[in-house]
């Protein structure tokens, strides 16, 4: 009797470890299909139809949003397993929002290098000296690769954002040519060009000459301003700031036509004509004494460094010569006598 009950029991662990075999030997068969398919996967490049294509992951997006999006575009197959495989290999938390182009098919691991890297296409915004910030907000609004955020921001809200204590935004970006990647937060452009106006503002004033007539930078910023808008020739923009400061030194009023012109704003037709000269506002420099309240357009740096290191003369005028640069006087009948030569054509 017990030999027949050990023979059952040998029989039964034969049978047990025959099953356990197979079972062993499926879950082997399994997980190479499975790591086969796992290697094609992650080697065979995704297909890419009409080259090149672009796409976007907004800030936020996280990466099984991202396996979805691109998955629903035709970039990627098996989005669970595009997903899968970035949790493994550590890229899920770091795939970075950007403006995305593929030029050609990649694999999975390519295309997941791209995102964590950032390798994102970019764009550019001139900002041009001399523009107002009305033009630089149409600028703004007609550039394709960004994305509108301070579009229905008051004036207010945009400062504050800005970080900037100002009563206005007009004068305090710097003209350079930005690059971004596309589908970036203007706010972001607008950050940056702020920040490059401080500091080469900084600079400038840290460098200006003795006994300006001038308190503080932001008062350099406003005479820069209307340097720029004043100087047709680069030679003549020093003299220009010279005959601004002497003016100031004396208490004379600028009489500059930029800032009628700057005060009359969308009204302005291109024709200046006597009556704006003569109505009063806050920029109209031939009715009021001093600096206006704001700068009147973005100066570059060689308007910056003019209006906190101007020439050494004393020329109180200038007038237009009619090839962009300008004369200059020291006394009434001298800049009299220059009128009547360059813009009356008298000898």
């Amino acid at each position: 009797m017990a030999k027949r009950q050990t023979k059952t029991k040998l029989r039964r662990q034969t049978e047990t470890g025959r099953a356990l075999g197979v079972l062993v030997l499926i879950i082997l068969v399994v997980a190479a299909a499975l790591a086969a398919y796992v290697w094609r996967y992650l080697t065979t490049p995704f297909p890419l139809d009409n080259a090149p294509r672009a796409f976007v992951l907004e800030r936020g997006t996280t990466m099984r949003m991202a396996a979805n999006q691109l998955a629903a575009e035709g970039l990627v197959t098996e989005p669970w397993l595009f997903s899968m495989v970035a949790r493994v290999n550590g890229a899920a938390p770091r795939i970075k929002a950007g403006s995305y182009e593929l030029t050609e098919a990649v694999t999975p691991l390519q295309l997941l290098a791209k995102l964590t890297d950032g390798d994102v296409t970019s764009a550019t915004l001139t900002l041009v000296e001399g523009w107002n910030w009305r033009q630089v907000k149409a600028a703004l609004a007609r550039h394709p690769d960004l994305r509108h955020d301070t579009a229905q921001l008051s004036d207010a809200k945009l400062l504050a954002k800005l970080g900037i204590t100002e009563a206005s935004i007009e004068g305090l970006l710097f003209p350079d040519t930005y690059h971004f990647a596309k589908q970036s937060s203007d706010l972001q452009v607008l950050k940056r060009a702020h920040e490059a106006l401080q500091k080469q503002l900084a600079a400038a004033w840290e460098a200006r000459s003795a006994n300006l007539p001038l308190s503080k930078p932001y008062e350099a910023l406003i005479l820069a301003s209307i340097i720029e808008k004043e100087t047709g020739a680069a030679k003549d923009r020093a003299m220009i700031a010279s005959v601004f400061h002497n003016r100031l030194r004396i208490g004379m009023r600028l009489q500059t036509d930029p800032t009628v012109i700057y005060g009359l704003g969308e009204a302005f037709d291109g024709n200046l004509r006597k009556i704006h000269l003569e109505t009063d506002s806050p920029y109209n420099s031939y009715t009021r004494g001093g600096l206006p309240p704001t700068p009147i357009a973005m100066p570059g740096v060689a308007s910056l460094l003019a209006a906190t290191n101007p020439a050494q003369s004393k020329a109180l005028y200038f007038v237009a010569k009619g090839d962009g640069s300008s004369y200059f006087s020291s006394t009434l009948a001298e800049h009299n006598q220059a009128v009547r030569r360059y813009l009356l054509g008298a000898k």
